[in-house]
């Protein structure tokens, strides 16, 4: 959960730490990587320059960052099509991130665009819902589209001079819509009016007109070199089979390695010819080039043949004779060699030297054979002189690209003969198969991410309903209506008067349940005196919330395990809540950008929440009988009024993306282990990354004294068992059976999750994993809003879907629960068996703190829970503060380590840190 602070932590393995600033960056360094199972997650030392800190990831990583750039997940990404085939698709299997549809590169001869599809027969919308409603027998229209895994690179071209075909196959397309479903594409559709799309070359400047009045969207100009160094690159590094030689026929696919692949020479010969040395990621400088480049070829190819395409032209030389036109060694020396300078006959001694002597017109000569002399003789010069800057700088490598080449054969012989002939064999001449598109590929790179996503899963009615301003200030909340439907509690304790009290609760006394309160069945103009519908307790989903149906006796059932009606336990928790603000305020005002009305609105945080707990010390009935839970979602919702979305969204991110960074080494650890020994070491990881709680006085203490790996260290150092409540042997034998007998898997489990990052990545998901595994449904639930660092319903999905792509057991499972869409699910060969595999779901659990009350719970949940017979509680708050001592219909398994040291010794009679593996078994009949 996340839980609440208590007293200081002890010292780490003794050392004292220099204390952490509270916004604690993680980070991630690949040549760090340990096992996890040694207590290893890998971080690297933290910057000193807050505003500059980024995550440090390796080549080809999957995470999503929160930087301004979409990210390409180039995670198994792979060419389509056989190895002849010119400017193939590449796949992107784990793509997940929505990227901007579109890119191009308008140069002077010819337009190149590239753009991402998912796979055309998929729809997400229709696929999640229908599995869901299959599943759970509901319908969950209201929640964003889930992830999607899997999508496509596609290359076209047109010729500049053909701008209005590229314009129409844009529009047919859609493909300026990004995104947006839209049918007309002229300046009068408001669906584009803001749309902006990558450009790069000078076209971006020359036609940006055109664009807006054809199409209703805007040319975003990037730089060209920029573009060209980083398509090459993300080619160089992503993409297998790309690079290749061409010698004499053959072509011969190159493995780069991506720790010798800089410096290198980038020949990119479009109209011109540009040589640019790169020497890594955006580090290059252009150091030549020449003006004979494809627009020589092309121009004059026209004014001597006639050609009307460029392509025409190359087709055209492949039935030439040079020598009819070019002057060769051999002419010179009577048909000889001049060996002793290393030259044959058939070499070119001067191209169209033979039509200075020839008593021959233009129309005397083959096209054919103009055609090929003309390739040849740029083709040799483009080489002869790459080879030259390569030597002045020391290069070996030289990488050709641009649309000069077009994947024509005999162009890549040349300019490789050229390249081999002048180094003597030791520089190498090396091709791109999608050579042409490298400029259009940066600039798709380019794109920049907009706004954040909505947060919010539905609309909700709070249980505390605010909506008043501030006294004396600016904030205001929600639009206030008819006071019988809506009270805010801010006016209950600014006006402190007789004219709204408190209402009447209705529970037996004893008892610290959080219902039980009358609520007026009928909304007069007035207030009644002795009630209100300030329905404590009831955090309402449209349309309603249900009790839990695996609930023993829901006549029973109490939640809390701290009475509040205790005046010491009240006082304790006030200062607790008090002690703990400053911080919370601290992280509230930074997930704002720190920005001056951030801080504004942090102060009037403040200042609320503490008249709030004031009012509330003064008169502990002022909203009836109050639980824990009751007063840490008051919390959080009194951060909403005053829009704090998520306080801890950002401190989340990090920890989720330092944690998936990690997982794919922890599964294949796990998978190395027996049976019994790996549901151990699982249940070792949750207890152990439980620890991993922003909510929790002494975890904070963790995060300012040491760091991460330390934290994770010595959690799983306190493994040892036996735990302070050690059930573990009786889940084992329910899971793996004894004496031979095999018990049958669980039909369904419900997981109730925690914390973001290792919690819920290095914890829940390989237990989760290791149910799907053994047959069993497995359907996570989390909150509806944040509570400190709680995953909330609305992240789970992007999570499992980083996660999924290093497992095929999640993969299945998840696309197999509609949680993700797998657009790669027809094209690769790990996802056939999709069809077979159990499904995991995640259902949201109606609630917005830390605890849960499970006489209120999502209708999604307890749709869920019917067909159940598995629960496992996880954390402090939904395990230890709440439902300790709930009973269920079904097997539950309760886990939590231990982080109030108060509760500890209530609950547990034990100390902070113990850890709870409480497991009660509904029946045992396969015994």
């Amino acid at each position: 959960m996340a839980g609440l602070p208590v007293e200081p932590l002890l010292e780490i393995d003794g050392k004292n730490e220099e204390k952490v600033e509270d916004n604690n960056d993680i980070y991630i360094n690949d040549n760090n990587k340990q096992s996890i199972s040694k207590g290893a997650l890998p971080v690297r030392e933290e910057s000193d320059q807050v505003g500059e800190r980024e995550m440090a990831l390796p080549p080809g990583s999957s995470i999503h960052r929160s930087g301004s750039r979409p990210q390409l997940d180039l995670s198994k990404a792979a060419i389509q099509g056989n190895p002849e085939e010119r400017d193939p698709t590449i796949l992107l299997p784990n793509q997940s991130d929505d990227i901007s549809h579109l890119a191009l590169d308008i140069g002077g001869s010819l337009i190149k665009l590239v753009y991402f599809s998912r796979h055309e027969d998929q729809s997400t919308d229709d696929t999640r819902k229908k599995t869901v409603k299959e599943r759970l027998g509901i319908s969950n229209g209201n929640r964003r589209s889930y992830p999607i895994l899997g999508g496509r690179l596609h290359f076209v071209k047109f010729e500049t001079s053909k701008i209005n075909e590229c314009l129409d196959f844009i529009s047919s397309k859609q493909l300026h819509c990004s995104g947006i479903e839209c049918h007309h594409w002229t300046s009068d559709s408001t669906a584009n009016r803001n749309t902006v799309i990558k450009a790069t070359g000078g076209g971006a400047f020359k036609f940006a007109d055109l664009f807006k009045q054809r199409l209703g969207v805007s040319l975003d100009k990037e730089d060209e070199m920029d573009c060209l160094v980083a398509g090459a690159n993300f080619l160089l590094k992503a993409i297998r089979h790309e690079a290749f030689t061409h010698m004499e026929g053959q072509k011969e696919f190159v493995q780069i390695d991506h720790n010798d692949l800089f410096p290198y020479l980038l020949v990119n010969i479009g109209s011109g010819v540009s040589m640019i040395k790169v020497d890594g990621d955006g580090k290059f400088q252009r150091v030549s080039g020449t003006n004979v480049g494809g627009g020589t070829y092309w121009g004059l190819g026209r004014l001597l043949t006639k050609c009307k395409s460029f392509d025409e032209l190359l087709e055209l030389s492949q039935k030439g004779d040079n020598s009819t036109i070019d002057m060769l060694v051999g002419d010179i020396y009577g048909g000889m060699d001049y060996s002793k300078i290393g030259l044959s006959a058939s070499t070119i001694a001067s191209s169209f030297g033979k039509a200075i002597s020839d008593n021959k017109e233009l129309k005397d000569y083959r096209p054919e054979d103009i055609s090929l002399s003309l390739l040849r003789m740029i083709s040799y010069n483009i080489g002869q002189i790459s080879y030259l800057n390569a030597l002045r700088f020391g290069l070996k490598r030289i990488f050709f690209g641009g649309f000069f080449i077009r994947g024509h054969a005999y162009t890549m012989d040349t300019i490789s003969f050229a390249v081999q002939f002048w180094s003597k064999g030791d520089a190498q001449a090396m091709f791109l198969r999608h050579e042409g598109f490298l400029g259009a590929l940066g600039a798709f790179m380019s794109y920049e991410k907009h706004g954040l996503d909505d947060l919010r899963v539905h609309q909700l009615v709070e249980r505390f309903p605010m909506g008043a301003p501030y006294t004396g200030g600016k904030i205001h909340g929600p639009p206030l209506g008819d006071l019988n439907e809506k009270i805010s509690w801010m006016e209950k304790f600014v006006l402190k008067g007789t004219e709204i009290t408190a209402p009447v609760p209705m529970a037996p006394p004893g008892t610290t349940g959080l219902g039980g309160f009358e609520v007026p069945s009928s909304k007069g103009g007035t207030l009644r005196s002795d009630a209100s519908a300030l329905n404590v307790g009831v955090l309402h989903l449209v349309p309603s919330l249900d009790v839990f149906p695996l609930l023993a006796d829901p006549k029973m059932y109490e939640p809390n395990t701290v009475d509040l009606s205790d005046h010491n336990e009240l006082e304790y928790w006030f200062m607790v809540l008090s002690e703990q603000l400053p911080d919370l305020v601290d992280k509230a005002v930074a997930s704002e950008g720190g920005t001056d009305d951030a801080k504004r609105r942090g102060d009037a945080f403040a200042r609320a929440f503490s008249a709030h707990l004031a009012r509330l010390m003064e008169e502990p009935a002022a909203y009836g009988k109050l639980g824990l839970a009751n007063l840490l979602e008051l919390r959080e919702e009194c951060l909403r009024e005053f829009h704090f979305v998520d306080a801890y969204r950002s401190i989340k991110q990090r920890e989720n993306e330092a944690s998936l960074a990690v997982l794919p080494d922890l599964l294949v650890e796990l998978d190395r282990m027996s049976e019994e020994a790996r549901l151990l070491t699982l249940i070792e990881g949750v207890l152990a990354a439980n620890i991993f709680d922003w909510g929790s006085r002494a975890c904070v203490d963790l995060y300012h004294k040491g760091t991460i790996i330390e934290i994770y260290t010595m959690s799983r150092n306190k493994m040892q068992r036996p735990w302070r409540v050690d059930d573990f042997d009786l889940f084992k034998e329910r899971m793996l059976g004894s004496g031979g007998k095999k018990p049958p898997p669980h039909k369904r489990a419900l997981l109730f999750v925690d914390n973001s990052g290792a919690d819920i990545v290095l914890g829940m998901l390989p237990l989760a994993r290791e149910l799907l595994r053994r047959g069993t449904e497995v359907v996570l639930v989390a909150n509806s809003l944040p509570a400190i660092n709680d995953v909330t319903a609305m992240e789970l999905p992007d999570i499992v879907a980083e996660a999924a792509k290093h497992c095929d057991i999640l993969r299945r499972a998840a696309e197999a629960g509609g949680l993700i869409v797998d657009a790669m699910v027809n094209t690769l060969d790990s996802c056939k068996e999709n069809s077979a595999s159990v499904p995991l779901m995640v259902v949201e659990n109606g609630c917005g703190s830390p605890c849960i009350d499970l006489r209120q719970v999502s209708s999604e949940l307890a749709a869920a829970a019917k067909d159940a017979d598995l629960i496992i509680l996880e954390g402090m708050g939904r395990s230890l503060h709440t439902n300790f001592n709930a009973r269920f219909k079904c097997d539950a398994l309760k886990l939590a380590m231990v982080k109030n040291q108060r509760l500890a010794e209530k609950l547990i009679k034990g100390k902070i840190y113990d850890c709870v593996c409480r497991y009660e078994a509904a029946q045992v009949e396969w015994l």
